[in-house]
């Protein structure tokens, strides 16, 4: 393996050619391929929106941006510093709607 100071080691391609993918990964490629996972997040998009999640996340990122200084605050901060509270600011009943749609999706499709 390769590696390096700003990210995680990069598998060579022998060890790719060897790993077999976990069944999350082969979950994730399902959904890719049959177009789900594009219709989840979405619904994710919708969800957020109708229940002002998103207009939350926003006012939190200007009140960041205000308290440290316009010119002081990249990027990188605000996604340090919002997205704990975003993860654990989502409501409960998107949580539970979405992960109906993934059981829905897993229990109509053959992972192989």
């Amino acid at each position: 393996m390769r590696a390096s100071i700003n990210r995680p080691p990069t598998p060579s391609a022998e060890e790719d050619r060897d790993k077999q993918p976990s069944l999350g990964e082969i979950i994730n490629i399902k959904l890719v391929e049959t177009g789900e996972k594009e219709k989840l997040m979405e619904l994710l998009r919708e969800r957020l929106a109708e229940c002002g999640w998103r207009d939350e996340m926003k006012a939190l990122c200007r009140a960041y941006a205000r308290k440290k200084g316009r010119n002081n605050v990249t990027v990188d901060d605000l996604i340090h510093v919002i997205t704990p509270k975003g993860r654990a600011s989502v409501p409960d009943s998107v949580k539970a709607e979405l992960l109906q749609r993934i059981r829905s999706f897993l229990m109509s499709t053959t992972l192989r």
